[in-house]
């Protein structure tokens, strides 16, 4: 299994949060749930915010603008 974590979290601590996303941003997280058996887009979205807690480079995620919806 390529279970990894901290104790900071657990099945049961989790919260609502709103969120305005892009259509094709919601598409791709759809895709990637499908793509890895996820039982959904908002798993889908939390692997990427624990990947970015966890071993994201912080300076590379928050000191580069990126802007795919900006044209």
């Amino acid at each position: 299994s390529n279970v990894r974590g901290g104790t900071w979290y657990g099945a049961n601590n989790k919260t609502n949060l709103d969120v305005i996303i892009q259509i094709k941003q919601k598409e791709w997280l759809d895709e990637m749930a499908t793509k890895h058996s996820l039982p959904d887009a908002s798993k889908a979205l939390r692997v990427l915010i624990d990947y970015a807690i966890e071993e994201g480079p912080e300076n590379e995620i928050f000191n580069y603008v990126r802007c795919r919806y900006c044209y």
